[in-house]
C-alpha cells in the first residue's frame, strides 16, 4: 500500500466483476490497479477502459506486485482456490457470494485467511441496508425476546435465456446448484445473520419450469437449538418478484417485506400474558412501533468502502468472510436434503456433502444450447 491507498485487482471481469471495476476508483482509499479474466476479448476491453494492466491467469496477477487486495468475481467453484492463493501471498480478499460451493472448500478459505492475518470479506451488500441494520439492532437488544419462529420467502424470476447465457450456469460442474447458490445467498445470509443458524432441516428441491439440471425451487422446515422453528423458500419461477423475512418472538415481531421493515412489540410478553389472562378471548397488546431507519442503501460500494477501512484503519468488517459460511451451510444442507430425502443436521457433514456433490457432478452434462452473454445485472448498483 502506498499513500494510504489499497491497490485492488479484480479477478473475473464479466458480469459482476465489471461492476466492481466501474466503482472501485470511487471508493475513498481504493485504487483499481489490475484486472484478470480468462476471456481475452473481455479482458482487453476492461483493461483498456480502466487503463490498468491485464492478466490472463489469477496467479499472474497475484504475483505481479501490483495489488494489496483482490475482488474475486469468478464462477463459484474458483472462489476458494484463488482466495487461498491470495492469502498465501499476504493479499486481502473480498469475495463475491457465495464464498464457495461446498462447506469443505469454504472451511479452507477461512483457515487460510486466519493463518495469513489478512482481511477476508464477502460481498453481502444487503447487510448495509438501513432495514438490516435496524433489524439487527432490535434483535441484539433483546426486543424480540425468545425467538419462536423464522421465515424467509424469495420469489424471483429468471428466463431460460438467462440460463442459456453461459455454459457454466445452472450446472452441477459449473455452478454447483441453482436458485440456492445463485439468487438466494444474499437472503440466506440475512436470514442467518438476523435469526441465527438452525441445527436441523427437512427439505426438498426440484426443477419446476426451466430446462436446467439444478433446482429452480427449494424449500425447507427448520429446527433451532432453542426450540424455535423456521421455514424458507426460494425460487426463480415467480413474477412479480417478492421477498419477505419474519422473525417472531415472545416480545415482538419483525417483518421485512420487499425491503420495508415493520416491528410490533408485545407489551409484557406473549408467554406472560397467556399465564395472566383471565378472559378466554383476551389478547395481548402488540402495537406497531414507529421506526427510524438508519442510513444504508445496500450497495456493493458500501461493503467495499468498509473493507478498505478495515484494511487501513482496523474498522470492523460488516460482512466478514467467516460469516459467509452460514449461507453455504444452508445451501449445502438443503441440496443434500433434496437429493437424499433425509433430514440434515447442521453443521453439514463435510465428507458426506462432498460425496453428494461429486455424484451430481459425475452426472452433469454439457449444455446443448448456449448463447454466451457476459452482462452485468441491470439491477446492479455501485
Amino acid at each position: 500500500m502506498s499513500d494510504q491507498k489499497v491497490r485492488f485487482g479484480v479477478i473475473g471481469t464479466g458480469g459482476m466483476g465489471s461492476g466492481h471495476c466501474n466503482h472501485m476508483n470511487q471508493v475513498p482509499g481504493a485504487e483499481l490497479t489490475a484486472v484478470c479474466d480468462i476471456d481475452p476479448d473481455t479482458l482487453a476491453a476492461v483493461s483498456a477502459k480502466h487503463e490498468v494492466p491485464a492478466f490472463a491467469q489469477p496467479e499472474l496477477l497475484l504475483d505481479s506486485g501490483l495489488v494489496d487486495a483482490v475482488v474475486i468475481a469468478t464462477p463459484h467453484y474458483f472462489h476458494p482456490p484463488i482466495a487461498v492463493e491470495a492469502f498465501s501471498r499476504g493479499i486481502h480478499v473480498l469475495s463475491e457470494k457465495p464464498i464457495g460451493v461446498t462447506v469443505s472448500a469454504a472451511d479452507q478459505m477461512i483457515a487460510a485467511a486466519e493463518a495469513s492475518g489478512c482481511k477476508f470479506g464477502v460481498m453481502y451488500q444487503m447487510r448495509s441496508l438501513g432495514s438490516t441494520k435496524l433489524a439487527k439492532r432490535l434483535i441484539d437488544d433483546g426486543r424480540l425476546g425468545e425467538l419462536y419462529r423464522t421465515s424467509m420467502v424469495l420469489g424471483w424470476y429468471r428466463s431460460q435465456a438467462y440460463y442459456n447465457s453461459g455454459g457454466w450456469r445452472a450446472t452441477w460442474t459449473g455452478e454447483g446448484g441453482g436458485v440456492l447458490i445463485n439468487q438466494a445467498p444474499h437472503f440466506l445470509d440475512l436470514f442467518a445473520y438476523l435469526g441465527g443458524m438452525p441445527v436441523k432441516m427437512t427439505g426438498s428441491t426440484r426443477t419446476r419450469i426451466h430446462d436446467i439440471e439444478v433446482e429452480d425451487e427449494a424449500y425447507a422446515m427448520l429446527e433451532y437449538a432453542s426450540g424455535a422453528h423456521g421455514y424458507l423458500y426460494a425460487t426463480t419461477t415467480e413474477s412479480p418478484s417478492y421477498e419477505q423475512f419474519e422473525f417472531c418472538g415472545n416480545k415482538g415481531k419483525i417483518q421485512i417485506q420487499n425491503g420495508a421493515i415493520r416491528f410490533w412489540e408485545t407489551k409484557g410478553g406473549i408467554r406472560e400474558h397467556s399465564q395472566a389472562a383471565t378472559q378466554m378471548w383476551e389478547v395481548p397488546e402488540s402495537p406497531e412501533v414507529a421506526l427510524e431507519i438508519p442510513e444504508g442503501q445496500g450497495r456493493h460500494i458500501e461493503i467495499t468502502e468498509n473493507f478498505v477501512r478495515a484494511i487501513l484503519y482496523g474498522e470492523e468488517l460488516l460482512s466478514p468472510g467467516r460469516d459467509g459460511l452460514m449461507a453455504v451451510e444452508l445451501i449445502d444442507g438443503l441440496i443434500m436434503a433434496g437429493q437424499t430425502g433425509e433430514p440434515v443436521t447442521l453443521p453439514v457433514d463435510r465428507a458426506r456433502y462432498d460425496t453428494v456433490i461429486a455424484g451430481l457432478q459425475s452426472r452433469s452434462k454439457e449444455k446443448a444450447e448456449v448463447n454466451a452473454q457476459r452482462v452485468t445485472d441491470p439491477h446492479h448498483t455501485a
